[in-house]
């Protein structure tokens, strides 16, 4: 592997924390009006919670395919079965 793709690798896994910064940010951000919005309008009926869960499942996926699962179906997943496809076409 050369130092021009090694920099983009880096490039692109930075690109990918600093999506999910974004997403949990919007997250809190959002969620926060909401609970906000809820408890200023309608104090017996609370909802807030359905989005806060709902939206929180998707944080989670988005968290775990950028931090916790590396290994599998990550990067280093993708390379290995590109680079058992590229054999298998070249074998043909």
């Amino acid at each position: 592997m050369d130092e021009q793709e090694i920099y983009h690798r880096a490039k692109r896994r930075v690109g990918q924390m600093r999506g999910f910064y974004i997403h949990a940010t919007v997250y809190v951000l959002v969620n926060a009006l909401l609970i906000t919005i809820n408890l200023l309008t309608a104090r017996d009926h609370i909802w807030f919670f359905y989005p806060l869960l709902g939206w929180g499942i998707g944080l989670a996926a988005h968290g775990l395919s950028v931090f916790g699962l590396g290994g599998f179906l990550g990067s280093e997943w993708e390379e290995r079965k590109i680079k058992e496809i590229v054999e298998k076409q070249r074998s043909l």
